[in-house]
């Protein structure tokens, strides 16, 4: 039994969320930042939008197993682009199944397995860079949280403690794992081998499986912290932080609590366009902000440095 961060699996249930068109309280604002840049992208009605339905079965390739603890999206989209055509096309018939039929887009996938995965795999790459990208240190700390809490649960109390508080779908007595309102058995030859666990920022209360033999069973569910993660972070006492980074490049570091174009950070601060832009590039160059193409404008974030770097600033006097 391993845990994994898996970017796929955000992709997927971040997508769901936009699509079910639900007001969900916790990723409110998220969704109203995002939701119009994927309609500006036509991205509401491409591939992603066909794979992914707003409940129910989604397509198990767009999830292949982990590799590793932390796989990065490059990784996981090489097994995507790379999975066989039996199984894109056995999964779109799963798909077709659940819905009642599918599009002309995917129907061309189904014909053509090799070529399309590569246009679905760049699809998911602009995706990540629009919804995703400018937000992931703050939903990796998260996702990291809660595989530390739960592998500290394995070391002080046993691996049954953790199934057993993993989630209310899940139970382990006996040496068997049980998934309430599972539909059927599975045995250990069936399931392939070990266990996988993946928690996920944006996945409702529900548990979601892979169960794709011989890639060992995954279990995605929601991670702990997440109710969180869109909360805003009163920042103060940076007189000692802007003594060392300059009083402008500070506040704009402290104003990427939300993602922002240069015009909107020239627009909160009062500084002219020209210097945001000179102070965010050497944000950027010293590791503190990112940048991510969003159509023809650039989103600048704090990165995970950017975040710390406040954090040991809240911690000082002024």
């Amino acid at each position: 039994m391993r845990f994994a961060v898996s970017p796929m699996w955000q992709v997927g249930s971040s997508v769901r969320l936009l699509a079910s068109g639900g007001a969900d309280p916790v990723h409110r604002r998220w969704v109203e930042q995002v939701r119009p840049r994927v309609a500006a992208a036509g991205l509401d009605k491409a591939w992603l939008a066909e794979l992914i339905p707003p409940s129910g079965y989604a397509p198990d390739f767009l999830n292949p197993a982990p590799a590793g603890p932390a796989p990065t999206l490059a990784e996981e989209l090489a097994a995507v682009v790379a999975c066989p055509a039996d199984r894109v096309r056995k999964d779109l018939d799963h798909l077709a199944h659940h819905t009642g039929g599918i599009g002309p887009g995917l129907r061309s996938l189904y014909a053509d397995p090799r070529r399309h995965l590569a246009r679905v795999a760049e699809e998911i790459e602009t995706y990540w860079e629009l919804a995703l990208a400018p937000y992931w240190a703050r939903i990796r700390t998260v996702l990291e949280a809660d595989v530390l809490y739960r592998a500290r649960q394995v070391s002080q109390y046993g691996a049954g403690r953790l199934l057993d508080e993993l989630h209310p779908q899940v139970s382990w007595s006996d040496d068997v794992l049980r998934l309430l309102r599972w539909p059927r058995s599975l045995s250990r030859e069936t399931a392939g081998a070990g266990l996988l666990l993946i928690p996920s920022a944006f996945k409702g209360p529900g548990l979601s499986t892979r169960i794709a033999p011989p890639d060992p069973p995954q279990l995605a569910y929601r991670a702990r912290g997440t109710g969180t993660l869109w909360e805003r972070r009163t920042v103060t006492r940076t007189a000692a932080l802007a003594a060392v980074l300059g009083r402008a490049r500070t506040l704009l570091l402290t104003e990427l609590e939300t993602p922002a174009t240069t015009t909107e950070l020239a627009h909160r601060t009062g500084i002219s366009k020209a210097g945001v832009s000179q102070n965010l590039t050497a944000l950027r160059d010293a590791g503190f902000v990112s940048a991510h193409r969003a159509g023809r404008s650039v989103l600048y974030a704090r990165t995970s440095v950017g975040e710390s770097v406040l954090a040991a600033g809240h911690g000082q006097g002024h």
